[in-house]
């Protein structure tokens, strides 16, 4: 199913990455972001560039892998102003004892299902 990152995501996703437009140089660069983070934060079961590109209209393969690959924006740079962003809210500042938990537990895995085997 082809969504689009406006209709898949909550209004405050584009507010969230007006915070880092002024990292990028062009308008395509600001909109393919928004197209790549869309894309990771959605309900895909891949998070990789040909199945962000195959479940968002008007995103093209070619031009996510241009933004990641080519594109002239510094990584450390995006890192710095994600935890500028953090810091500056008080629901995600770090603080004594902080701890950043992923789980991916709701996720339904790649691998085959164990075996069981009957107990003797």
């Amino acid at each position: 199913m082809r969504e689009t990152i406006s209709t898949a995501m909550p209004p405050c996703f584009d507010r969230w990455c007006k915070r880092f437009d002024d990292i990028f140089k062009t308008k395509a660069q600001r909109k393919e972001f928004r197209h790549y983070l869309g894309g990771l934060l959605g309900e895909s079961e891949r998070k990789n560039l040909s199945q962000i590109a195959q479940d968002t209209i008007d995103v093209s393969y070619h031009s996510l892998r241009h933004f990641l690959v080519r594109a002239s924006w510094g990584e450390q740079e995006i890192n710095n102003r994600r935890l500028e962003v953090m810091t500056s809210c008080r629901q995600t500042k770090p603080s004594t004892g902080f701890s950043l938990i992923i789980d991916d537990s709701g996720h339904r895995k790649s691998a085959p299902p164990r075996l069981r085997f009957p107990q003797t």
